[in-house]
């Protein structure tokens, strides 16, 4: 749910102690992975549909599952907040661990909001959303704006479970949430509310009925006025609500002046959803204030879920949300009204190119091999997230959607807190077979088409993979992924060590924050040999080293490789003529190409506006550590002139 507010502490807390003596004594075998497979997250289900702890569905009829029916006081603490509850789980995230960044725009976030309580947690786990970040203490109780980024990481070696909630409200909740506390805001007297465990049993109020069997014109009009809301105006914007809009939504009222929600028209109604897939396919360029695509928003939320595929009789049953008592038997419930074949949520990864992904059933991860993974190399802030959102609308790529961070350091071994923090360099000798290994399941679990979709088990999927931190990997990558192709980008590293400096001044690119000796503002973007060494230094020293020994190593790994399996290409050539830079490294990866590419839209981290000068507001700065970053780039540029 969209807030006024990216982090609110709702005015109660919990006894953490309590709440994690009540988990540990459920046992290990309650916990289950992530439904996608994420490494380092898992999940113990507490109410989900029809109370199936095996259940990630979230259209249905929701009861408790066993495992919360064994937790008194959890029940307690999800009473005490006075809600109508969804879909609910305890979320464990190991320590190295991250949630990656995304945004969530189905149908089901539109009117949920999330709960979460920290159970089992420590100073150093970082919550951020929307550039603002937050650590949530034992026992505390926040909610935060699910529509804007959002993403947590765990630098510690311990691990976090969460308490995490769905909710539509009710009438305790809006009391509570009249008397929430911004988390940056300071208030006179502020204290939230201790509730202690006790004694009596409580009952909680479930849901059993969330989605239309046929959507109404009038939710369908809410649902697109907020989207269209949500898109900076623009002629573009207007043709999109003249052409698109406003003639389904005048179909979508005469069919229901029709049919209703009898049951009948079907066909009529599933012929005007796929009528609006048609007609709004040309405007998938047009992004929103939180840089997903409106139209990737609209299907996921309106057109997704204008008929349901239950809906196959002439009845529409309205089942009512049923108390369930704590300390006794499961309450009855009404038969769940759940899609045939379950129903997969869609969310937004915003570093996924596709921009919605489909979460599939809890399985096994799907078992591929990689055919030519094409890896593109590039120092920090040079454009590589621009290239690789470009590239990954090319047909038949897959990607993981977000940079492989966790992919790759959850491995035993190869998160730099296990190698004294030396850097994120690797070599051909982390390569063992047990480590290619459980990088092929991590990155297999994963991947998914532009069009959201996971590849079929057992194919041979083409890879597209874009991380920074790979520079300092390629001779690693290239064990790992034998016949992986290499596109490396050269942007004009003055407006490279600019960019830097603004990520660092950001906030928004901690990647080691409690850096072991590291005494400078937290640790941002990659880890390079060396880093010891610019203790105490100011910023511009800082990024112009990053940026020069991450631009060695990687001039080092490419002059080794076979040519066939290396490319160089210049930023300034993507942005000038996106069309025939994609074409060229389409040709040297054999990939084919189906999209109009005239001119790129913004990636999701740029900070500012792109403009060839602002440099300029760095340029004393940049000036002065120029010679740090000229050797580099002078061998960049004599590299790229004999093999681009």
């Amino acid at each position: 749910m969209k807030l006024d507010h990216p982090f609110l502490q709702l005015p109660v807390s919990f006894d953490a102690g309590v709440l994690a003596r009540e988990i540990e004594a459920l046992g290990p075998e309650v916990w289950r992975p992530h439904p996608q497979g994420f490494p380092g997250n898992d999940a113990l289900t507490l109410i989900s549909v029809d109370g199936d702890p095996e259940s990630d569905a979230v259209h249905g009829a929701m009861r408790p599952t066993p495992h919360l029916l064994a937790c008194p006081y959890l029940m307690q603490v999800m009473h005490s907040l006075g809600a109508v509850w969804g879909r609910s789980r305890l979320m464990r995230l190991a320590g190295q661990a991250e949630v990656t960044p995304h945004v969530d725009i189905n149908y089901y976030w539109r009117e949920h909001m999330r709960i979460h309580v920290p159970i089992v947690t420590q100073p150093t786990v970082r919550f951020v959303c929307d550039g603002q970040e937050l650590n949530m203490a034992e026992g505390e109780c926040w909610t935060f704006d699910t529509w804007r980024r959002h993403n947590v990481h765990n630098d510690d070696h311990r691990q976090r479970i969460h308490l995490v909630a769905d909710t539509v409200g009710g009438p305790g909740f809006w009391e509570l949430m009249r008397d929430a506390r911004p988390h940056d805001e300071v208030r006179d007297g502020w204290t939230p509310r201790r509730i202690a465990p006790q004694a009596t049993p409580v009952s909680l109020q479930l849901e059993s009925y969330n989605l239309p069997m046929v959507m109404t014109p009038w939710e369908a009009r809410t649902h697109i006025e907020f989207l269209v809301g949500e898109t900076p105006p623009s002629e573009h914007v207007d043709r999109f609500i003249r052409d698109v809009m406003r003639p389904f939504l005048r179909d979508w009222q005469a069919l229901w002046a029709l049919y209703g929600d009898s049951g009948k028209g079907l066909d009529a109604y599933r012929a005007a959803r796929e009528r609006l897939r048609a007609m709004a396919a040309p405007f998938d360029s047009l992004r929103m204030r939180n840089n997903v695509a409106v139209v990737t928003a609209l299907h996921a939320i309106v057109t997704s879920n204008l008929v349901a595929q239950r809906a196959a009789s002439t009845e529409s049953p309205r089942a009512q949300s049923a108390p369930v008592a704590s300390g006794g038997p499961r309450a009855a419930s009404p038969r769940p009204q759940t899609i045939a074949g379950g129903f997969n949520p869609m969310f937004v990864r915003t570093a996924s190119p596709a921009a919605s992904m489909a979460r599939p059933a809890a399985s096994a991860p799907a078992q591929v091999s990689f055919d030519r993974p094409l890896v593109l190399l590039s120092a920090p802030r040079s454009g590589s997230t621009l290239l690789f959102e470009t590239l990954a609308q090319a047909p038949g790529l897959y990607t993981i959607g977000h940079e492989s961070h966790r992919h790759i350091e959850t491995l035993p071994g190869l998160h730099p807190s296990t190698r004294g923090f030396e850097s994120n360099r690797l070599t051909a000798a982390d390569a063992t077979p047990a480590i290619v290994a459980g990088l092929h399941r991590n990155f297999g679990s994963a991947l998914r088409d532009r069009d959201g979709r996971p590849p079929v088990p057992g194919a041979a999927v083409r890879l597209l993979e874009k991380t920074p931190k790979n520079t300092l990997r390629v001779d690693f990558m290239r064990a790992a992924f034998p016949n992986a192709r290499f596109v490396y980008l050269y942007r004009e590293p003055r407006s490279v060590l600019a960019s830097m400096i603004e990520a660092w001044q950001s906030g928004r690119f901690h990647t080691y924050p409690n850096l072991p000796g590291w005494t400078g503002p937290a640790w941002s973007l990659l880890l390079v040999p060396g880093w010891r060494d610019l203790i105490g230094q100011p910023l511009e020293m800082i990024v112009a080293h990053q940026w020069a020994t991450t631009t060695q190593c990687v001039l080092d790994d490419l002059e080794r490789l076979p040519a066939d399996s290396r490319l160089m290409v210049r930023y300034d050539d993507l942005v000038a003529a996106p069309r025939a830079t994609a074409a060229r490294i389409c040709d040297f990866a054999d990939l084919a190409w189906d999209r109009t590419l005239d001119t790129l839209p913004l990636s999701r981290h740029t900070l500012t506006p792109p403009d060839p000068d602002k440099w300029r507001r760095h340029e004393q700065a940049i000036e002065r550590v120029w010679s740090i970053a000229a050797s580099a780039d002078a061998r960049a540029r004599h590299l790229l002139d004999a093999i681009a």
